[in-house]
């Protein structure tokens, strides 16, 4: 049991967060049904939270505050729907509080859950009880009157579980449905991944029941557009009055605050432009994200699905963040296996990712012979996991699947691929002889360095990689990587090469030590 919180324990809490919500993600767009029954509250929050954990890892912070600090930075800027604005709020509201904190007690952590609902409450134009901001209201409450870490979270946890179970009696569309709320939903899965982390692992909140049909997904909007984006160079006097124009054009309005001067703004509307020009009159407008419920509800129906191949459970949790469903197998995958998992995504036709020079030929092997009553199976050709998560970046289920095979494919194909690895056994290579415990560099498979220093050797294979330009570095970690090597290369691209954007993924068990990607 944990005495107070610290940097290490925020971390894994967003970790363990943002796996929950990887895990639940269909669930809870299978439930929401309120303000807009679009079914994209689960996929909006992960998407929200995977912002604000990909931000935390490029600033590396060792404070509490500086974890909490980060993750609020992510959360704003990456912040999907209406239920991401409120995470967002919800995780500005701990920053705040704790912004010049090296741990929390209990009493502290109170008082920040105290700030994170009043702060998601203040974001939303027309609050409304039965949703996230009940359950966060019940949380705040259930986590005062003690110093005791352990006590707070638990009551906190507990609290918010009780007032998720209450919103079906709090909304008649919630009742009808037979569901909770399922951003409510989401924010207890946050909530539950804190008591883990402090209490040795332990979960409290149950397993959510929903309803076996999906006919639950009905569009009840009076509006047609989700509008969203990013407003800068304003000040919060002009913020509040877009709210108060924005309200004027439609619904689900928040325009809210990082505290330094960027605000995320959101609306649904008819009238795109309106919205969009009622910021520009405000400050400088860019990052502008516009979707269409009727095209969300047809992604619903799982019309396309991408599976993805995958060695292990670390970077299938990746893909599955990513929004893929995931097929791991240690070794080659089955025929058996696949057609299990194709028919298993529910999907009218299937995009494989295969990830794997490999496993791509077996999988071509079992395509050619599905049976007619099959889903229709495409392979995108994925050599490395990276080159498979740079296809899954621009897959979009409401582009034309021709047009999106292209996509995925051309950005995969766009993708170097980089591998290190230590040899095991003596050997020739187009580079000179090898021998075992030699560290080899490759570029797209084939062996172009051969060095003794492994970061040394590192860092001249990203040298190579980045000759012919590069935007993004992708890195997949293997549990035997040195825990600095990360660390060193993501020093030296500042130095070098600080145009390029670095994220790096824990990968599991690898028969390499690094796998790169460079887009």
């Amino acid at each position: 049991m944990l005495r107070t919180l610290n940097a290490a324990a925020a971390r894994r809490w967003a970790d363990l967060a943002l796996s929950a919500l990887a895990a639940e993600r269909e669930t809870i767009d299978r439930i929401n049904v309120f303000p807009v029954a679009d079914g994209d509250t689960g996929t909006n929050l992960l998407q929200t939270m995977r912002s604000a954990v990909r931000t935390l890892d490029e600033a590396a912070p060792d404070t509490l505050g500086g974890v909490l600090s980060a993750l609020s930075k992510g959360a704003l800027g990456g912040a999907c729907g209406n239920s991401g604005m409120l995470l967002s709020q919800a995780i500005r509201g701990l920053s705040e509080q704790l912004q010049d904190a090296v741990t929390a007690d209990g009493a502290a952590l109170g008082e920040a859950l105290l700030r994170a609902e009043g702060l998601a409450r203040q974001a939303v134009a027309e609050p409304q009880e039965g949703t996230a901001l009940s359950v966060l209201r019940g949380a705040a409450a259930g986590g005062q009157g003690s110093d005791d870490l352990v006590e707070v979270v638990r009551g906190a946890t507990r609290a918010a579980v009780e007032a998720l179970a209450a919103t079906p009696s709090q909304l008649p569309v919630l009742s009808e449905a037979g569901v909770v709320d399922a951003g409510g939903r989401g924010v207890v899965l946050l909530l539950d991944a804190l008591h883990a982390v402090v209490c040795d692992g332990e979960w409290l909140a149950p397993d959510l029941p929903v309803p076996a049909e999906s006919d639950l997904l009905e569009h009840e909007s009076s509006f047609d557009y989700e509008v969203m984006y990013m407003l800068t160079d304003t000040e919060a006097p002009r913020a509040e009055a877009l709210r108060e124009r924005l309200a004027e054009l439609g619904d689900c309005v928040s325009v809210v605050g990082d505290g330094s001067g960027s605000w995320a703004v959101h609306v649904h509307c008819d009238d795109i432009g309106g919205a969009v020009e009622s910021g520009i009159e405000s400050g400088r407008v860019h990052r502008i994200k516009v979707t269409r419920f009727a095209d969300q509800q047809a992604a619903y129906a799982r019309d396309v699905a991408v599976l993805a191949c995958v060695p292990g459970e670390a970077l299938g949790r990746l893909f599955t963040a990513e929004g893929a469903d995931v097929l791991v197998s240690g070794s080659l995958p089955v025929p058996a296996e696949l057609r299990e998992a194709f028919a298993g995504t529910g999907a009218a036709h299937v995009v494989v990712l295969p990830n794997d020079l490999d496993t791509a030929l077996v999988v071509e092997r079992v395509v050619t012979d599905l049976p007619k009553d099959s889903p229709e199976v495409v392979v995108v050709p994925t050599a490395s996991p990276v080159q498979g998560l740079a296809a899954l970046a621009v897959h979009d289920p409401n582009r034309r699947r021709a047009d999106d095979q292209v996509a995925m494919a051309e950005a995969a194909a766009a993708t170097r691929r980089g591998e290190l690895y230590v040899a095991d056994a003596e050997a020739l290579t187009w580079v000179g002889r090898c021998r075992p415990g030699d560290i080899l560099g490759l570029i797209d498979g084939e062996v172009v360095l051969i060095g003794e220093d492994l970061a040394g050797t590192a860092r001249e294979l990203l040298t190579r990689m980045l000759t012919t330009g590069g935007e993004l570095l992708t890195a997949l970690v293997g549990d035997n990587t040195p825990v600095e090597l990360p660390g060193e290369l993501s020093a030296h691209l500042r130095r070098e090469h600080p145009e390029v954007e670095v994220v790096s993924y824990p990968a599991g068990a690898l028969d390499a030590l690094l796998l790169i990607g460079i887009e």
